[in-house]
């Protein structure tokens, strides 16, 4: 029996990236925050105690799921090691230069016997707007009603039939997704984690390596525009 392969678009659950924003095709929005490491490990005890504790009060003053989401990839060195053959080339001692040479060739030989591995971590902050919120039983079928009313009245018609959201109401919800980011960066700071939310191309380079990890392992970003 043979199975056809489906299309990577309708795989995707993202109808768009707009301002650094994630529209899916729910219409409910995501916003994708990069977050630094922590060496737990090597942390005294009351340090530790003092992280935990510091996450679970993070965790409990949220009134909103959060997912978080770590890559792993393999490390690409080659920009690095293009960076050091251009050096080599520059390099008028000939004994600096053979020196270069040998470097180059333990870092690459190194990498490889090693399989090292770079991790990346994420944190996902959704936002729904009220529209898809479920509706209340004291609201009844007038609220309802005038819910649908109100959020269509500023949803444009797109191509093929698609309907996109307005562009004040992307705002209006934009700084609402925007208020639950920036309650998440002050929770993690808070337990010694850094965090910045991507924009725009960094969200289509990450989705892009998902879908493509051989692409970014050339160290080649896909350019701006460049489909899923």
């Amino acid at each position: 029996m043979t199975v056809a392969s489906q299309p990577s678009q309708d795989i995707l659950q993202i109808e768009e990236i707009r301002d650094g924003i994630l529209i899916l095709k729910d219409r409910s929005m995501r916003a994708v925050v990069m977050a630094s490491s922590l060496n737990f490990a090597l942390k005294s005890a009351d340090e530790q105690t003092a992280i935990i504790l510091q996450f679970q009060n993070f965790l409990n003053s949220l009134d909103f799921s959060l997912q978080f989401f770590m890559s792993s990839r393999k490390l690409n060195i080659e920009p690095y090691l293009e960076t050091l053959q251009e050096a080599e080339k520059k390099q008028t001692n000939d004994l600096l230069k053979i020196q270069t040479a040998e470097y180059i060739e333990f870092v690459r030989t190194f990498v490889r016997a090693a399989n090292i591995v770079t991790k990346s971590f994420y944190v996902v902050v959704p936002f729904t707007p009220p529209f898809f919120e479920p509706v209340s039983s004291d609201e009844g079928v007038g609220g309802m009603l005038k819910n649908v009313t109100g959020f269509f009245s500023n949803v444009k018609k797109g191509g093929a039939g698609k309907e996109t959201m307005g562009p004040e109401k992307f705002e209006e919800y934009k700084n609402q997704l925007w208020q639950r980011i920036d309650t998440v960066i002050q929770g993690l700071v808070r337990t010694g984690v850094r965090c910045v939310p991507l924009n725009t191309e960094e969200l289509i380079e990450l989705f892009y390596g998902l879908y493509n990890p051989g692409e970014l392992e050339k160290g080649k970003p896909p350019p701006i525009g460049t489909a899923l």
